[in-house]
């Protein structure tokens, strides 16, 4: 196998060696030490803290609880998923409750917990379980003010290439009230996250190849890492290949990436039967 990036280090992160509790409405995977599970090897990467793959059943769900200070973000895979707040009682919805705060595939809604917030995260379809993933940031700096942000990210975009989900807030950690107000992120179209972090998702059909360009253009550190994550969409079918090597990740899997600077190139082979859908965390 010919390495593009012969200088990065690309380390496997087995499904099987992620934390596993199945609660019966909860099964849930952490990539990352979380709750009861401990590993020292997997306490964060970056400004990467959680990566939880949840699947919850129908008519449950995570109830009312608090968060402070980190940057939260659910990306839906399959299902639907409902969220309240402090700020939005269940009743008091209004005509926005199904299109902004019922959240189903391609959707990703994103909370900077600062200096606290309360919310639910509930399954209230009758029937389908929902799959999605959990993920935590630790931001540059803690007191923010909390707030919410949602947006759909179509599948049509993902099966062209990498399409960014999340990156930094425009004007960084020392961000004025009004670039707070604005909350513009410094690439068009994404949910702005207040961490040197940029995520990007892809779906890339069998034999074919996408890229991954390190930083995406839209941070200033040029030492960067990347954790890549195969969420368990296809059954086990879908596999890919990074940079070209003789590792093949599986559905679960995940890789850290590290040694590599901006705008380093960084490939994705899709290698197994199904379409594999790939989500990258890229951070200083």
């Amino acid at each position: 196998m010919s390495k593009t990036l012969s200088h990065a280090k690309i380390t496997p992160h087995r499904s099987s060696t992620r934390g596993h509790s199945d609660h019966g409405w909860l099964n849930t995977y952490h990539s990352f030490s979380f709750a009861d599970w401990f590993d020292p090897r997997f306490t964060h990467f970056g400004s990467l803290r959680v990566l939880n793959e949840d699947r919850v059943k129908a008519n449950s769900g995570f109830p009312t609880h608090p968060h402070r200070d980190f940057e939260i973000f659910s990306y839906i895979i399959s299902g639907e998923l409902t969220h309240r707040d402090s700020m939005l009682r269940k009743g008091a919805e209004g005509a926005q409750s199904d299109q902004f705060y019922r959240m189903r595939r391609g959707d990703v809604q994103f909370t900077t917990g600062g200096t606290g917030i309360a919310h639910s995260e509930q399954n209230e379809h009758h029937k389908d379980t929902v799959h999605f993933l959990q993920i935590w940031a630790i931001p540059w700096k803690r007191g923010l003010a909390p707030r919410y942000h949602t947006r759909h990210f179509d599948d049509e975009e993902k099966r062209k290439g990498f399409v960014p989900i999340l990156s930094p807030l425009k004007g960084g950690e020392e961000a004025f009230f009004e670039q707070e107000k604005a909350a513009e992120p410094t690439i068009g179209g994404t949910i702005p996250v207040h961490a040197d972090l940029v995520m990007g998702a892809g779906i890339i059909a069998p034999q074919q190849k996408f890229e991954w360009v390190v930083g995406a253009k839209a941070t200033g550190a040029t030492k960067r890492k990347v954790y890549v994550h195969v969420p368990m969409t296809k059954k086990g079918k879908a596999k890919i290949r990074l940079d070209g090597r003789e590792e093949i990740f599986s559905e679960g899997d995940g890789a850290f990436v590290d040694a590599v600077n901006a705008g380093d190139k960084l490939s994705f082979e899709s290698v197994g039967e199904a379409e594999a859908e790939v989500v990258v965390l890229d951070t200083a």
